[in-house]
């Protein structure tokens, strides 16, 4: 019975392999492109963090960190947060990972709002939608390595790419619940008073679910970060590589500087980002 089974295996690595073999060949323009797009992207902020002196964009970032909290506590803990990383000789491989978390992060709220609103206002799409986000959550993020390796090379492009899929469901996830859970009595009064659909999404809806959204955003950066290890495996710069490098030295040293420096960054990131929530 069991020899039957075996012998009659249902071709899924092998249809997975097919696909992949007809989407190099018929769609090599449109991966050129998007490689192209994201070296863009990713490009620009890296110029952004590591022109400027690294204590100005210390200064920027406690700043934004003020202007979002209005206290001094949190901006007092970010600064000494990036002057621990610089005093630890980490501050290009931070840049480098805060370089891939932004691009990921825009790409991911850039694609996962929308995606998120439509599904909310149409419940058919989001039930069709619900086991394809089940999917790319818990599928291994090492196996997104593969198709990234396959479609876009090595280096940082293929990190990003892995790295969105991974978490593009969080944000569509977050922005249904937030639009779903809108009170019906504040839709029924917009649509007492007349508003249009459009003005409904954006003065009752959206307003209503901002908190949900900024968790999305919160969560989009941490699990981009969390990616930071297994983007290095394909060639990403930024603070995976020295684990990386410690894991493949047995260098316990290098792999507790390195590993501590991606929570300090987790940490602070955390910590601005929690603002508009209920």
């Amino acid at each position: 019975m069991l020899d039957w089974l075996t012998d009659n295996k249902i071709p899924v690595g092998d249809a997975a392999e097919a696909m992949f073999d007809w989407l190099q060949e018929n769609t090599a323009v449109f991966f050129d492109g998007l490689a192209a797009t994201m070296e863009w992207l990713i490009d620009a902020i890296l110029w952004v963090l590591q022109t400027p002196h690294p204590l100005l964009v210390v200064a920027a970032i406690t700043g934004l960190a003020y202007a979002l909290h209005r206290g001094w506590k949190l901006p007092l803990f970010v600064a000494a947060g990036f002057l621990f990383i610089i005093n630890q000789g980490y501050w290009e491989e931070t840049t480098e990972s805060l370089t891939l978390v932004l691009s990921a992060c825009l790409v991911c709220m850039g694609l996962g709002v929308p995606i998120g609103i439509a599904a909310a206002h149409r419940p058919k799409l989001y039930a069709w939608m619900a086991p394809v986000l089940d999917l790319m959550q818990t599928l291994p993020t090492f196996v997104y390595l593969i198709p990234a390796i396959v479609f876009f090379g090595i280096g940082m492009v293929p990190g990003l790419i892995a790295t969105v899929i991974f978490v593009l469901p969080a944000p569509i996830r977050l922005t249904h619940l937030g639009v779903t859970s809108t009170p019906r009595p504040l839709l029924e009064a917009a649509e007492a008073f007349g508003a249009t659909p459009t003005q409904t999404l954006w003065k009752v809806e959206l307003p209503f679910a901002l908190p949900q959204i900024m968790t999305g955003l919160n969560q989009t950066i941490m699990l981009s970060l969390s990616m930071v290890v297994v983007a290095a495996l394909v060639g990403a710069d930024g603070l995976g590589v020295p684990v990386v490098r410690a894991l493949n030295q047995v260098n316990t040293g290098l792999g507790f500087e390195s590993g501590f420096v991606i929570v300090v960054v987790a940490i602070m990131l955390d910590r601005i980002l929690r603002v508009g929530k209920r």
